[in-house]
């Protein structure tokens, strides 16, 4: 889906038949303006989608973004200035702040992280742990942060996990089967592979055939050796129980990419607010 089907999705959800508080207290040729401001220290990111909420809502809606995606905000900065019909500004007021709030939360977060890696080469990369629906929006919000976005859905990468290996037979059958499949289907995809344990990684080393290997669960010093295994052959993912605390000892062995859930899950959204500017 578009972000615009999502965002229409989203106000179906909360107008339902109408906003029937601003239908009922507000004329309709009445017209105001708002300002979108920041009430804490972060990172913006969905001012697009915020605004257009509001457009969406109201195509006759004016729309002024006063500070991008991607820029440090402090209490008090205006992000947005929205002004046009009253029963459309406040029809989109929460629609447009639960967007702008939830983003600049996992943006502020993603920066927080990439900060840490300062100097190194390693990226950090989010995962399919996201808000049914909100995908997009939740990636997009990752970027924002300097974070890099992995895989959208099972279908534009191939990831071999445990569950794979395991219902398939093995590590070699799995990946067999798997360029078998490429080949009859016409795809062209990325393969990477999960792997728990040396023996495992012995084993995605001998059969080949792959772009990128997951080590799962590798303390530092163990992907160190990983690594060592690997030679630069393969792209390289540490996965598993990986903190913003801890991030750094991983990405000090050189690994190409960290992925990380918590980049878009138990998020705190960032408190930013809308008040009218005029009546």
């Amino acid at each position: 889906m578009t972000a615009e089907e999502l965002i229409q999705k989203a106000l179906e959800e909360d107008l339902g038949p109408g906003d029937y508080t601003s239908l009922a207290t507000i004329a309709k040729e009445a017209e105001g303006t708002a300002v979108m401001m920041a009430k804490e220290k972060g990172v913006l990111a969905g001012t697009w989608i915020a605004g257009k909420v509001f457009k969406i809502i109201d195509p006759q809606t004016t729309v002024n973004i006063l500070i991008t995606d991607g820029k440090h905000i402090y209490p008090g900065d205006k992000i947005m200035v929205v002004s046009g019909k009253s029963r459309a500004l406040l029809s989109g007021e929460r629609t447009a702040l639960n967007y702008l709030q939830r983003m600049s939360g996992i943006a502020t977060f993603t920066a927080s992280v990439v900060t840490k890696l300062s100097g190194l080469r390693t990226k950090v990369l989010d995962t399919r742990k996201t808000t049914p629906c909100n995908r997009l929006f939740e990636k997009m919000a990752v970027k924002a942060g300097g974070g890099t976005n992995h895989r959208f859905g099972l279908y534009d990468m191939i990831m071999i996990k445990d569950n794979h290996i395991d219902f398939a037979g093995g590590i070699q059958p799995a990946i067999q089967k798997v360029k078998h499949y490429l080949k009859n289907n016409h795809l062209d995809l990325k393969i990477e592979i999960e792997t728990r344990n040396f023996e495992e990684l012995e084993e995605v080393l001998e059969t080949g055939g792959v772009d990128r290997i997951m080590l799962d669960n590798f303390t530092p010093g163990e992907l160190r050796k990983a690594l060592e295994m690997i030679n630069g052959k393969y792209e390289t993912e540490a996965s598993g129980g990986i903190t913003s605390e801890t991030i750094r000892a991983f990405a000090e062995t050189g690994v190409d990419f960290i992925s990380m859930g918590a980049l878009t899950h138990q998020i705190k959204s960032l408190d930013i607010s809308l008040k009218a500017v005029n009546h």
